[in-house]
């Protein structure tokens, strides 16, 4: 199995001094980073990933500031989204699924001048949260957590559909071979009953909050489709993981995308 690619956090903000100790703090952290000074060397620097080396963003998120002269924080969130480089979403539709080749990158917008509207604007855009300035470190890696989670999430739920959907005998064959697959039940006839058996300890929430994960969403998402609070649905997922014997989320999407599109087994209640 290929080695995890690092994670990545491609920083922009047009303040010098934060960003130097916001790299700081990051690399501390065991972050990648990569800064930039406006919005649109961020643009043109991302875009050249994507065409040229993709696998750059492979595990990465976009820690942005709001307002920066030029192109806004919130324009260059709109550029990179409409080339499928950016996540965005509304409450009921999940994230944007992007090529295989240029996976969507989570956005986390700070601000120094926090509002109501420029905050649901942010959130409306399809960002995992909205820190403002200053901001404490914890604050930061909370953030950063829920932006990888849903990265993971939703990247693998692409990638799982467009493999299936583009070539399903040579897909089963790649996922067989996968030795990463095997986190999940192996594939035979006992592999897929233990499945079954682990999908049956669920609750009926942690089922739905289960069908979010594979769908996408992040947390707020789903607390908003089941009414419960994100709280709720962040105490439903280590629940549901542990019950699954999922490591993560990735081996979680995994296990549901391959039980669900074979049609062995469903995840729906």
């Amino acid at each position: 199995m290929n080695p995890k690619p690092p994670r990545t956090v491609f920083l922009v903000d047009d303040n010098a001094d934060f960003r130097h100790s916001a790299q700081w703090w990051l690399s501390g952290a065991g972050y990648r980073v990569c800064d930039f000074g406006d919005a649109e060397s961020a643009l043109q620097a991302l875009s050249a990933l994507a065409a040229d080396r993709p696998e750059e963003l492979m595990s990465a998120c976009l820690l942005l500031d709001v307002r920066m002269p030029g192109l806004s924080g919130l324009d260059l969130h709109d550029r990179l989204a409409a080339g499928g480089l950016a996540m965005r979403a509304t409450l009921h539709d999940g994230y944007c699924a992007a090529p295989r080749s240029a996976p969507p990158l989570p956005v986390v917008y700070m601000t120094g001048h926090g509002d109501v509207p420029l905050a649901v604007a942010a959130m409306q855009k399809g960002a995992v949260t909205l820190l403002e300035k200053p901001f404490a470190d914890d604050a930061l890696e909370h953030a950063l957590e829920r932006a990888f989670a849903a990265a993971e999430s939703a990247w693998a739920r692409a990638q799982m559909e467009a493999v299936f959907r583009d070539n399903p005998p040579a897909a089963r064959a790649e996922a067989e071979a996968d030795p990463g697959w095997h986190t999940a039940p192996d594939p035979s006839h006992a592999g897929r009953l233990e499945y079954q058996r682990r999908l049956e300890t669920l609750s009926p929430r942690q089922r739905q909050v289960l069908d979010g994960i594979v769908a996408g969403k992040l947390n707020k998402q789903i607390a908003f489709d089941t009414g419960v609070s994100s709280k709720t649905v962040e105490f439903h997922r280590k629940c549901l993981m542990d019950k699954m014997q999922a490591r993560n989320a990735l081996e979680l999407v995994r296990m549901a995308m391959r039980e669900n599109i074979r049609g062995d087994v469903g995840i729906a209640a």
